[in-house]
């Protein structure tokens, strides 16, 4: 047992030799928090515009039918009006789709550009760490290597 309690004791000195900074998983952990929050904002506000553009198109596509529903006095008047509602919402469909589209490319260069800082912060957090540990492993070493002597 007193062989067990030495081996305690001389890895407790161990491990206090080389002290762990939480600080570079605390930046790490900011970092990510920071990212997900600007890349929430990029979703929130592509939703915001897709529920707008949503909103006009079921809009306009109501005035059409309304349009389309009114009574007609000759028989060739209700094929001009389906035939002017298909145009229109031909016409509309596409403007809605285009804007759709708009909104996605904002989102992926949005997404790219945000990847591509994060990425950079990361790279730098990471760096900063590992000269910080290998600086205080070298110091604790030097350390522990003046003590055996």
């Amino acid at each position: 047992m007193a062989n067990a309690q030495d081996f305690t004791a001389m890895m407790k000195d161990m491990m206090g030799a080389f002290p762990v900074d939480t600080s570079a998983m605390e930046d790490a952990f900011k970092t990510s928090a920071t990212l997900n929050e600007k890349l929430s904002s990029v979703a929130l506000e592509a939703a915001d515009k897709t529920a707008e553009i949503s909103t006009a198109w079921t809009k306009q596509t109501i005035e059409k039918l309304s349009d389309l529903s009114k009574a007609k006095a000759e028989p060739a008047d209700y094929a001009k009006a389906l035939s002017d509602f298909a145009s229109a919402t031909a016409e509309i469909s596409a403007e809605h789709m285009a804007a759709y589209a708009e909104i996605a490319k904002k989102v992926q260069m949005d997404t790219v550009e945000l990847m591509m800082a994060a990425g950079k912060d990361m790279t730098e957090d990471a760096t900063a760490a590992m000269k910080k540990a290998t600086d205080e492993v070298t110091a604790a070493t030097k350390k522990a290597t003046t003590a055996a002597k």
